[in-house]
């Protein structure tokens, strides 16, 4: 039986929940192929877990930073396992967070946006590399995806190929001769889930009541953004 990690960055339970559920959905895999790793509770990740498993998840953190690994003690500990999983070859899915680890993990660099930042469903571009691609090879040019951060990368590192953007960041990569691939959006999100998260975290990522409101009317299905969990299961 296949197993697949999820390494989780979730402090509430309830997000937690929801976003491994997310993750099984999407994949069109039974759940009891699924494991989570929660990085506020569990030890520290040992490089040695990747043999036990056929792939892993790392998925986003409303929750945390990488960019504050003196209040967020686990960063360090998961790029550190990010590396580990690039030199075995150990095909990875990373979202959000899990994108921004890998980001510095591989060297490159994150920055911290205080205004202007993605929040909705966008538009995503592709790159010509996303054509000869193995997982992205059938997602059409322009598709929506959730995108929710204030933390983002302009720039990768020699080591990886941009695959998505839009015009405020990066949003998709893998590294070269590698099964690793690292997105800025939510291919585990969809419409609703986002709905729902955000109203959980409005506080954090909204004005005011108007302004979430806005956000909520102009959000879009995300169905291409989706099947990404699926094909990385099938293909990758």
């Amino acid at each position: 039986m296949s197993k697949y990690l999820i390494i989780q960055i979730r402090e509430n339970t309830q997000i937690k929940a929801e976003e491994f559920s997310s993750f099984i959905r999407y994949s069109n895999a039974p759940k009891e192929h699924f494991y989570s790793y929660d990085l506020f509770k569990d030890p520290p990740l040992e490089k040695s877990i990747i043999n036990n498993y056929d792939a892993i998840f790392i998925g986003g953190a409303s929750d945390a930073s990488v960019l504050k690994p003196e209040i967020y003690h686990f960063v360090p500990n998961l790029i550190e396992f990010i590396k580990e999983c690039v030199e075995k070859k150990i095909p990875t899915f990373a979202s959000c967070f899990g994108f921004q680890a890998a980001v510095l993990a591989l060297d490159g660099e994150i920055i911290h946006q205080t205004i202007d930042y993605e929040m909705g469903t966008y538009p995503i571009s592709l790159t010509n590399k996303a054509k000869q691609d193995l997982l992205f090879k059938d997602t059409p040019d322009g598709f929506y995806g959730v995108s929710v951060h204030k933390e983002k990368a302009v720039t990768l590192p020699e080591t990886c190929e941009k695959i998505a953007y839009t015009k405020n960041c990066i949003h998709a990569f893998k590294v070269k001769n590698c099964p690793f691939y690292a997105f800025q959006f939510h291919p585990e999100l969809d419409k609703q889930t986002l709905v729902d998260r955000l109203a959980f975290y409005k506080d954090q990522y909204t004005d005011n009541q108007e302004h979430y409101q806005q956000i909520i009317d102009s959000v879009v299905e995300t169905p291409e953004s989706n099947n990404l969990v699926q094909k990385f299961i099938e293909r990758i």
